[in-house]
């Protein structure tokens, strides 16, 4: 099929629809029929935007104010937001850019085959917009690598038609380095740093400036990846939604002091021997493994991204990802490591989105590490190797998240790795790869479970994506979350004493009691200590995205429920206490908790398939 018949296919909202949970959810972009747009450009119609030039004093991110007007408005009139500004396919005849490739079918060629990065209707701001003709809108726009347009559409997003484009607005340095993002490294006194920018490596050499706060700097070289239309699998990725993601730079800070705080920040220098700086940041480096200090986790799944300007109608489709996002930022001089445990940021293929999310996690990110796993919206397209067979990444295919984030894995194309932060051990699954026992998946997780020193790390933690354990919102062949999972993994997690298994995927939290083969294996619901018998579960995927309701079952094992965005922060005081708490992302405040204390010889005793062999020799 040829680029402009999936254009034609594939541009519309049908092709986009979210399956996430129990709930159903559109990608807003997907809404619009881009492909089917038609010009009806009106010599009195006008959309003005300023400022001309965003940035001035130094920030990625700027107001822009859009006048319109309109001699025959209408209550579906809606402004587009461009970027690359130059997007009409009249352009492109006469030479310019543009994802749509040229046909013999001028019949059905679309005028344009780009989707905008956000929208708004005309009368968002101002209730007689339909009288008047007349409306000012305020947007938001970071800096995205190229410059901007406003274009004004009759006729609502289903049968779009072009009234009005604006004038060109841009960044003063639109190629700047910006949004980083830290990870861990492959060993415990190592940190990355991942940034986007503009510059490819024959303009400009990529690097960081770092060192320990107050005191001499270096310089870390950094590796340049991007990747292309046709490194997509599917639409609308490789169609409508494609827009050039600009370079990702990763560099390796090595040999960090434990717990030590250091500053960096980004530097590309040009050609001319000229400089490009970013501002500079600072993180405090992880504690060496074992260590006994206060070490604080934050996890949650399936945030997604909004917008501050309250364009793309985000309120319907991630409401909670903004209140997730401020109270962690709020908190952050108390969180050391964060997971992001799949469904990053339900672009679903309209990549433009990917660059917004990681401008609004910035401030998390370029803090602390930012630790992702691999969900159905970043992975999951047919014929591409994913365990699920559906389009839920929008074509994505995972080339997007591998390349957007780093991650310590052996190979980024199988998002699994592990990872430790001083008294933590933790092994990410890839659910949306084979995970089923005899699989190179479940090869991993048991070495990773089995590499666990818990003398030095008695705090073991399974992190997977889709419910691999137990929910009760999934409901499938009278089991509840994936039964092939629990089949296939439980009998680890009980053999290894894994002391809590996350989960997302599930809009909405829960947690279990600690539970083996269905039966809760510890009673308590505030406390626990003694022998790890049993694993708790919790699904943690109210971070953002439109919530999942429980199923009507009540079942034995399942503690407490709440459809409601949030998080959970885990604290290990030492090497026998750790606190869980779950957080609403409404008020920060404590809905749920427990704690687990124990000694060294807790984790040693033999309980139920978790004993170690003996003989009755001597």
């Amino acid at each position: 099929m040829s680029i402009l018949s999936q254009c034609l296919k594939f541009g519309s909202g049908t092709a986009a629809v979210v399956h996430a949970g129990n709930g159903d959810g559109v990608q807003p972009l997907s809404k619009i029929a881009i492909h089917k747009a038609v010009y009806a450009l009106h010599e009195n119609a006008s959309v003005k935007a300023h400022p001309l030039v965003l940035g001035t004093k130094g920030g990625d991110s700027d107001w822009v104010t859009v006048e319109i007007e309109f001699p025959k408005p209408s209550e579906d009139d809606w402004i587009a937001v461009f970027s690359p500004a130059n997007f009409r396919l009249k352009e492109f005849i006469n030479g310019s850019s543009s994802i749509c490739q040229p046909s013999d079918d001028m019949e059905q060629f679309p005028h344009i085959c780009s989707a905008p990065i956000k929208y708004k209707y005309a009368n968002d701001s101002d209730a007689d917009y339909k009288k008047t003709g007349k409306s000012s809108l305020k947007f938001q726009l970071i800096n995205q690598r190229e410059d901007f347009s406003f274009a004004l559409f009759s006729g609502g997003l289903s049968n779009p038609k072009l009234v009005a484009v604006s004038n060109v607005i841009s960044f003063a340095n639109p190629k700047a380095p910006l949004y980083p993002r830290l990870s861990q490294g492959k060993s415990w006194n190592e940190m990355t740093v991942t940034w986007t920018s503009g510059y490819n490596v024959i303009e400009a050499v990529p690097f960081v400036e770092w060192g320990m706060k107050e005191e001499s700097q270096t310089r870390s070289p950094a590796g340049t990846l991007t990747f292309h239309q046709n490194d997509m699998c599917a639409p609308p990725a490789r169609t409508v939604g494609w827009r050039d993601p600009g370079f990702i730079h990763t560099s390796f800070l090595k040999d960090l002091w434990p717990s030590s705080v250091y500053t960096y920040k980004l530097g590309h220098k040009l050609v001319d021997g000229s400089y490009v700086w970013s501002k500079s940041y600072s993180f405090k480096s992880s504690p060496y493994p074992g260590q006994d200090s206060l070490q604080r986790v934050v996890i949650f799944g399936d945030m997604g991204k909004a917008e501050r300007d309250g364009s793309n109608e985000y309120s319907n489709y991630q409401p909670g990802s903004l209140n997730t996002t401020d109270q962690l930022i709020k908190d952050l001089k108390n969180i050391d490591i964060v997971f992001h445990i799949g469904d990053i940021t339900y672009a679903n293929g309209y990549i433009s989105q990917w660059d917004q999310f990681t401008s609004q996690v910035e401030r998390i990110a370029s803090t602390v590490p930012y630790m992702i796993a691999s969900g159905n919206h970043e992975r999951d397209a047919p014929n591409s190797g994913s365990f699920y067979d559906g389009n839920d990444s929008g074509g994505e295919c995972g080339v997007i998240a591998e390349t957007m984030f780093y991650v310590p894995a052996e190979n980024r194309a199988k998002f699994w790795y592990s990872t430790d932060y001083g008294m933590f051990h933790f092994c990410i699954a890839d659910s949306e790869h084979d995970w089923r026992e005899g699989s190179e998946q479940y090869k991993f997780i048991e070495k990773c479970l089995a590499s666990a020193d818990r003398r030095k790390q008695p705090w073991l933690i399974f992190v997977a994506h889709r419910v691999l354990g137990y929910s009760s919102s999934y409901w499938k062949d009278a089991s509840f979350g994936e039964p092939m999972g629990r089949e296939s993994l439980q009998g680890l997690w009980q053999k290894y004493k894994v002391d809590i298994a996350f989960f997302g995927h599930i809009h909405n939290y829960e947690r279990t009691c600690p539970v083996y083969q269905g039966q809760c294996m510890h009673v308590g619901k505030s406390h626990y200590s003694g022998t790890v018998n049993g694993t708790i579960h919790v699904v943690v995927g109210g971070g953002g995205s439109h919530l999942s309701a429980f199923g009507p079952t009540q079942t034995s094992w399942s503690l407490y429920k709440d459809s409601d965005f949030g998080f959970v922060k885990l604290t290990a005081y030492n090497h026998s206490s750790l606190l869980f708490e779950y957080k609403k992302s409404s008020d920060g405040n404590v809905y749920d908790s427990f704690t687990i204390s124990r000694d060294y010889r807790d984790v040693l005793a033999c309980v139920h398939d978790g004993c170690e062999p003996t003989t009755l020799g001597s």
